[in-house]
């Protein structure tokens, strides 16, 4: 007899769980799907006189890092940056350095700061998203007049404040992604 007072995630549905893991493709194939899913968002059908649009496939590639750090290696930023400037309209090159550049450092903090705080987090990859939209608007425009630093503003802070939202997805995605269903026989 199921038990009222318990969330239905936490009452027994009446099936095993015995012999039963997640899906090995799955769980790790989704942290790359929704890093590539968020790269792809450049492609949406969106008319803005700025950029005001995040970058959605790094904000989903730094709430990875940073809620499991060991998920993704170090050198997933050269594939996962290839594939965001396919999308993106930048040169082809820059998102493969940058989102290198930012998984070498987010591996630098992982090892110099263990144990961090929500806010901590939340600073690094604001800080790490705010030089990645400066340096893309740099290498795109191939200069540092104010009028191109200025333009970014509202988008830098826009990805900065969606960045828990990015976080809140992926932790839903990752709980997704441990779900056992697979039986082993």
């Amino acid at each position: 007899m199921r038990q009222r007072w318990l969330p239905s995630i936490f009452a027994d549905r009446g099936q095993s769980r015995l012999n039963k893991v997640p899906s090995p493709f799955l769980a790790r194939a989704m942290p790359w799907g929704t890093i590539m899913l968020g790269s792809m968002a450049p492609a949406l059908p969106l008319i803005a006189s700025a950029p005001v649009l995040p970058p959605l496939g790094l904000l989903m590639l730094l709430a990875w890092r940073q809620i499991r750090p060991g998920l993704l290696p170090v050198w997933a930023g050269l594939p996962l940056g290839m594939f965001d400037d396919v999308f993106s309209g930048q040169p082809f090159g820059s998102a493969v350095l940058l989102w290198s550049l930012a998984m070498i450092l987010f591996e630098f903090i992982e090892a110099r700061f263990p144990w961090r705080s929500f806010a901590f987090d939340w600073l690094i990859a604001a800080g790490t998203i705010a030089a990645y939209l400066l340096l893309s608007a740099i290498i795109a425009a191939g200069s540092t007049s104010v009028a191109t630093l200025l333009a970014i503003v509202p988008q830098i802070a826009l990805s900065a404040l969606l960045f828990p939202l990015a976080g809140r997805i992926v932790a839903g995605v990752d709980r997704l992604r441990l779900v056992p269903f697979v039986e082993i026989s």
